[in-house]
């Protein structure tokens, strides 16, 4: 089978199987009584970047870790500039007072931690557990947080749909089981394509990461972004994007450099990790200038995305 079409399938069942790990895990977390917070900050935020944590440790185990680290930097920047900027191109978003001066602080001490740890172009196993530990620092602080303050309507209401939705254990189970047999073979296939096309355009695999890689395993964050947006439900809001960032490093890297130690290429340090820094840094002032994220500053970070692969495509060795 031609390598392009690997990669479709892979994408295609990458997506998929992220659609039914989340239904299955909210489920079963529902069955267990778990609130809406824990439920979205665990089991959601760990099914929307399992595409990216089974690609990453794929790759990193097959010997391929400019597809492992492009996978990470790519999704990050593919969350802020690319999702972040056609969603509020769709509908401008409000951007509550936490994902301001909590959540997007955090994004940012992870993404310090990713810059310093690559300093000596690898990423070790100790390094990879500091990661870990910051995120579930991280999450019980934000779930100690959440019990001191009143449950709103809004999240009494998504679990009522959640209950609605998944009433059936055995049915939860099967919805798991999909899911993780899909991001199994999506994660296989997608590698497998990548690769391949890499090797026959004679094309870097950091590149073949940081775009084609990036924005298969971004897609669940699109998709749901988008149709957020489409449905105006402004509560799936930036926070959300920052919170999948702190996990694809925290945890996507975090996880794959315990597994492997990761090598990194100068030629990333030099370029997509300040792309990402950067992109990272300028969401503060969007967020603080003005009552909401609308469409001109959604046009910001698209074009912003749309010049980063252009730069990065036009850069690659033939």
């Amino acid at each position: 089978m031609p390598d392009i079409l690997w990669l479709i399938i892979g994408l295609a069942v990458l997506v998929i199987g992220g659609e039914f790990l989340v239904r299955g895990a909210v489920g079963i977390a529902t069955v267990l009584k778990l609130s809406p917070l824990v439920i979205g900050l665990t089991v959601v935020s760990f099914g929307t970047s399992a595409p990216e944590l089974l690609v990453s440790v794929n790759a990193a185990l097959n010997d391929n870790p400019g597809i492992a680290i492009g996978n990470v930097l790519g999704s990050n920047i593919a969350n802020l500039a690319l999702v972040l900027g056609v969603t509020v191109l769709i509908f401008p978003l409000v951007v509550e007072r936490q994902t301001k001066w909590i959540d997007w602080p955090a994004m940012m001490i992870a993404s310090i931690l990713f810059f310093i740890f690559a300093q000596d172009l690898l990423i070790e196993a100790w390094e990879g557990i500091v990661l870990l530990v910051f995120l579930i620092s991280f999450t019980v602080f934000l779930i100690r947080k959440s019990r001191k303050e009143s449950k709103s309507k809004e999240l009494e209401e998504a679990m009522d749909e959640i209950e609605d939705a998944l009433k059936s254990t055995p049915k939860a189970l099967g919805f798991l089981a999909l899911g993780l047999v899909g991001l199994y073979f999506g994660s296989e296939w997608l590698l497998k394509g990548a690769v391949g096309i890499a090797e026959s355009a004679g094309m870097e695999q950091h590149v073949i990461g940081l775009t084609i890689v990036a924005f298969g395993t971004s897609a669940p964050e699109l998709v749901a972004s988008c149709v957020a947006a489409f449905r105006q439900q402004t509560d799936i809001s930036i926070g959300n994007l920052i919170g999948s960032n702190i996990f694809n490093i925290c945890a996507v890297l975090g996880t794959t450099a315990v597994v492997k130690e990761v090598r990194v290429e100068s030629a990333i340090m030099d370029s997509d990790m300040l792309w990402m820094l950067g992109i990272s840094l300028a969401l503060l002032p969007l967020m603080i200038i003005g009552a909401k994220i609308g469409r001109l500053k959604g046009f910001l970070l698209f074009g912003t995305y749309v010049l980063y692969i252009t730069l990065l495509v036009m850069s690659a060795k033939p």
